[in-house]
């Protein structure tokens, strides 16, 4: 008889947990029995994949996680690293995708309170939060919905924790329609001398819990963030939580007042699984055991069963592992803020889970089961690409109506110039202002950013204020979250490598070295052969390019199953999406650079691939958000990372802030070239005057060479007086790879651009860039 047959469940209610006929055979042979409701539930969200891992676990090995600068990498709440003089750093990423489709706010809300917990979890007070989000087209009411949503929880949550949101990114694109990515980001630098970990220790320590009360709120929300969504997933409202930033607020407080008195063995916030995976976690790290008492627990409802108890997802909840005989200390603390703290359990020898309900044992499972010794699924890799994307890259711009320097026709637009194509992509919402976005955020609350959203490629945080010996501490700390996903879907391994790339070229493009990234890889099913290898050339391609920039993984999180189920009932993945959260050190705040010109007559210059030059496929149309935009065509391969090209690049722009040569930084992505400069000059209200070296009548397409994007290339303006350096520097550190493009310009003027025979191909007004790129989210919105 098998175990499914045998078994005091139906197969539905077994599948119902999100667990697999033969995971249900290990759990009987695990514990030698079959489990009760409350132990099912258990193994449900721990062997989901957003809490084991279990499809893309193996892929994560390959990840490079050490460094001169790492103190924590990953295992633990989030990654530590050493900022110099004594300063740490904590920072992770983290996705609330499908909380946020079902119920945006509170879905997009808790997102950014639980990113916040993971940071000073580790004894960290939080700086800064970011985000990357992605929607549908904003055509569509369902989009504008749950982008209005969305963007109203992450304000309410921040705003009111007193956290600044100081950056972050927003795509729209139609394979989010269904299931928009909602990822949250934190940093926090340490408080405690000691950075607080999660494994339990000290047999008959006493286990506290501490904050909120518990609900039903949240539900399975573990099992329920790895499954597809379909038009049943709005009766799951209820694994939606509700969060409290107010309370949120005193938590902080309270946790880091904890953790400065030593009293606190080990902590670990309540997210995922709630108290099923905070006990399992702490019992497995620490090679022990914990005994529980439900009973003990506040509530915020009544009749509550263990099954409840353990699957809740209840916000602004955490476990500690106090010294025996400082209990009190602790609890008093916590009372003190306003919140809840009872002793609920003690470390035992035994490595076991043990859950008590009224007198009884409710669950008694060891605790590797549910953490460590989970199932890994090894799965085998397509032999050869799909043949979707081998579709893809037969495209050509031959393909293209003919580009001349006059213009070209565009499909349901006729012949337009390439003034009006210009405006037309500075009209597209991923590329356009995300003002409305961030004016809705608190970028400045606590006093301490640098730079302000909007106006440069990261930001940047001072990371300490003014001591009390009136010393400016001139360090800082940038952080930005990038990837390009219609690169990653045309080829995973190169878009992925793009994705670490960008994140360190914005860094370096505001003066910041780059030091360590936290991904979150955000895909659909990886038990379809397509699913598994976007995942896996995309892990392979993350990899390689952490290696050449030596920025190593300090963990981050997985979030599959993003799939929605069309209209015939077929599911339809999203685009696959490796966000790459990055953060690096600036030395000195005072040298920071922001993306717009500063001073008229300034030189422009672009380094790294120059223009005109053959590129061997690393400065292309293929991919584009020209092509995808404006040709209605996702096709082509995605422009090839120059690792070393890109480090040297990188490290000149470093330089020339440094220097104090460069005047302003920014990296020529999305709409290539010509949207790049037309940013710089609405963000100066300056024009500039460019002049390409490249004749009218030359055997070029001139889309790519506007619009084209890909290629290490950073634009930069340098001082008129510091040119002679500037330039003899370029020499000795990337030989013939930079050019010099034009001036800088006079306030309210045009972007000019000519061909070196002086034909005009560009000639746009500021006043009507800034109007078109600014408005365009506004107008769909109908605001």
């Amino acid at each position: 008889m098998s175990a499914i047959s045998s078994a005091p469940f139906s197969p539905e209610e077994i599948a119902a947990e999100g667990i697999k006929p033969d995971e249900y055979a290990e759990i009987v042979q695990r514990l030698g029995r079959h489990p009760n409701k409350a132990e099912l539930g258990m193994f449900g969200v721990m062997w989901s994949e957003h809490c084991c891992y279990k499809n893309s676990r193996p892929l994560l090995k390959q990840f490079p996680t050490t460094g001169d600068r790492i103190l924590v990498g990953p295992g633990e709440n989030a990654g530590v690293v050493d900022l110099g003089d004594g300063l740490r750093l904590a920072f992770k990423i983290e996705s609330h995708n499908h909380p946020s489709a079902v119920e945006p706010f509170q879905g997009a809300a808790t997102g950014v309170g639980g990113i916040l917990r993971d940071i000073f979890t580790m004894g960290a007070r939080p700086i800064a939060a970011l985000n990357s989000l992605r929607f549908g087209k904003l055509e569509d009411p369902r989009t504008r919905r749950l982008f209005s949503g969305v963007v109203e929880g992450i304000a309410h949550y921040g705003n009111c924790v007193g956290v600044p949101t100081v950056g972050g990114e927003v795509y729209f694109d139609a394979a989010y329609s269904g299931n928009p990515l909602v990822n949250a980001m934190a940093l926090g630098l340490m408080e405690t001398e000691e950075i607080v970990k999660s494994g339990a220790s000290g047999i008959g320590n006493p286990v506290l819990y501490v904050g909120s009360t518990t609900g039903r709120d949240g539900m399975g929300g573990a099992s329920f963030a790895s499954a597809e969504l379909s038009d049943a997933s709005m009766d799951d409202r209820p694994a939606v939580q509700v969060g409290d930033p107010f309370l949120e607020k005193s938590l902080i407080e309270a946790c880091l007042e904890a953790f400065k008195t030593g009293a606190v063995v080990a902590a670990q916030d309540m997210g995922a699984a709630g108290i099923t995976c905070s006990t399992a976690e702490m019992a497995a790290k620490g090679g022990v055991g914990v005994d529980f008492d439900l009973d003990k627990i506040p509530v915020r409802e009544t009749g509550m069963v263990p099954y409840e108890y353990l699957l809740s997802e209840s916000q602004e909840r955490m476990l500690f592992v106090a010294h025996k005989g400082r209990e009190q200390e602790l609890i008093d603390i916590f009372h003190r803020w306003g919140l809840h703290a009872v002793v609920a359990g003690t470390v035992i020898e035994e490595p076991i889970v043990r859950i008590w309900f009224k007198g009884e044992v409710a669950a008694e499972i060891p605790a590797t089961a549910l953490s460590d010794n989970t199932p890994i699924y090894h799965r085998e890799l397509m032999a050869e690409p799909p043949a979707y994307a081998q579709a893809a890259w037969t495209w050509t711009s031959d393909r293209l109506p003919a580009a001349s320097a006059d213009g070209i026709e565009l499909p349901g637009s006729g012949s337009q110039s390439w003034s009006e194509v210009l405006l037309k992509m500075l009209d597209v919402p991923s590329i356009a202002s995300k003002r409305w976005v961030y004016r809705q955020y608190d970028h400045q609350v606590q006093n301490n950013t640098v730079l302000l959203p909007g106006g440069a490629d990261a930001a940047v945080v001072r990371v300490r204020p003014i001591d009390a010996d009136t010393k400016t501490c001139r360090r800082g700390v940038a952080a930005t979250v990038d990837c390009n996903p219609r690169y990653v879907y045309l080829d995973p391994y190169e878009g992925a490598k793009a994705a670490v790339a960008e994140a360190a070229r914005n860094l370096s493009c505001v003066g910041s070295e780059p030091l360590a990234v936290t991904d979150n890889l955000n895909f659909g099913s990886p038990e379809k052969p397509i699913g598994y290898w976007q995942l896996a050339e995309a892990c392979r391609g993350l990899a390689e390019a952490c290696g050449t920039f030596q920025t190593p993984v300090t963990g981050g999180n997985v979030s599959l199953y993003n799939e929605t189920f069309d209209s015939n009932g077929q599911p339809q993945p999203i685009y696959p999406t490796p966000v790459v959260g990055m953060v690096g050190l600036v030395p000195d705040i005072a040298q920071v650079r922001g993306q717009s010109w500063r001073n008229e007559g300034d030189g422009i210059y672009l380094l790294g691939w120059p223009v005109g030059e053959a590129s061997e496929g690393r400065v292309t149309l293929g991919a584009s958000e020209y092509l995808a935009s404006l040709h209605d065509t996702v096709a082509g391969q995605p422009p090839r990372i120059d690792g070393d090209l890109e480090v040297r690049v990188q490290a000149a722009c470093r330089e020339g802030i440094r220097q104090g040569w460069v005047q302003s930084a920014h990296d020529s992505s999305d709409g290539g070239l010509a949207v790049a400069l037309a940013e710089c000059c609405i963000g100066s209200d300056r024009g500039a005057e460019i002049q390409l070296a490249i004749a009218a009548s030359a055997a070029v397409r001139w889309d790519e060479v506007l619009f084209g994007e890909g290629g290490a290339r950073i634009i930069v303006s340098v001082a008129s007086d510091r040119a002679e350096a500037w330039e003899t520097y370029l020499k000795e550190q990337l030989g013939d790879r930079w050019q010099r493009l034009g001036t800088v310009g006079s306030a309210s003027g045009s972007l000019r651009i000519t061909t070196a025979d002086s034909h005009p191909l560009i000639d746009a007004r500021i006043k009507a860039m800034a109007e078109q790129w600014s408005s365009a989210i506004e107008r769909r919105l109908d605001l």
